[in-house]
C-alpha cells in the first residue's frame, strides 16, 4: 500500500478512487434503467450513462497528464452504497416506490461523486494542476447538473406516485382490520 505523505500522494490515490467509482456506475446504472419505470427517469439515466463515459475518458486523460498509469483503486463507498441500492430495489414491488427509490440511490452517488471532484479540483488547484483542475471542474458541474434533474423529476411526479401507493396500502389494511375484527367475534 502506498504512503499518503503528501496532499499530492492524496490527489493521486483519490483519482484512481473515483476512477474505479465510475467504472462500478457504468455497470449499475444499466440495471436501474431497465428497473425504472418513468420514461422521464429512464432517460435521465440513460444520459448521465453517456455522460460517466465521458468521465472516464476524462480521468484517463487526467492519468496521461499526471503522468500516472491509468489504473483504479477499489472505491468501498460507491461499491457499498451501490450493493444499499440494489438490495432495496430488489426488495420494491410497486413501480413508483421503486422509482423514487432509484432517484434516492442514484443521488446518493451523485452526492459522493460530488465530494469527490469537488475535494479533487481544489488539491489540483492548490498543487498548481490547474489543467486537471478545470478537467475535474468540468466534471463536477455535470455530476451537479445530473443530481439536480433527478432532483426535479422526483419532485414533479415520482416521489408523489409513491405516496399514492403508499396511502392505497394502507387504505387496504385498515379496511382489512375491522373484517377480521368483525370475523373474529362471530367465531367467539
Amino acid at each position: 500500500m502506498a504512503t499518503m505523505d503528501s496532499l499530492e500522494d492524496l490527489l493521486k490515490d483519490e483519482i484512481k478512487d473515483i476512477y474505479d467509482a465510475e467504472k462500478q456506475l457504468t455497470r449499475a446504472l444499466p440495471k436501474l434503467i431497465k428497473a425504472a419505470t418513468a420514461a422521464d427517469l429512464k432517460k435521465a439515466l440513460a444520459n448521465h450513462l453517456k455522460e460517466t463515459d465521458g468521465h472516464i475518458a476524462r480521468l484517463e486523460q487526467v492519468f496521461e497528464l499526471m503522468q500516472m498509469p491509468v489504473r483504479g483503486k477499489k472505491c468501498e463507498g460507491m461499491q457499498h452504497l451501490i450493493a444499499e441500492g440494489s438490495e432495496m430495489i430488489r426488495e420494491c414491488e410497486e413501480d413508483g416506490t421503486r422509482d423514487a427509490l432509484i432517484i434516492a440511490a442514484a443521488q446518493k452517488c451523485e452526492h459522493y461523486e460530488i465530494c469527490s471532484y469537488g475535494t479533487i479540483r481544489v488539491w489540483a488547484n492548490l498543487l498548481n494542476h490547474t489543467d486537471v483542475g478545470s478537467i475535474f471542474e468540468d466534471t463536477l458541474e455535470e455530476e451537479k447538473t445530473a443530481d439536480l434533474k433527478l432532483t426535479n423529476i422526483a419532485e414533479s411526479f415520482v416521489n408523489e406516485e409513491a405516496a399514492e401507493e403508499g396511502r392505497g396500502r394502507e387504505t387496504k389494511r385498515v379496511s382489512a382490520r375491522p373484517r377480521r375484527a368483525a370475523a373474529a367475534d362471530r367465531k367467539r
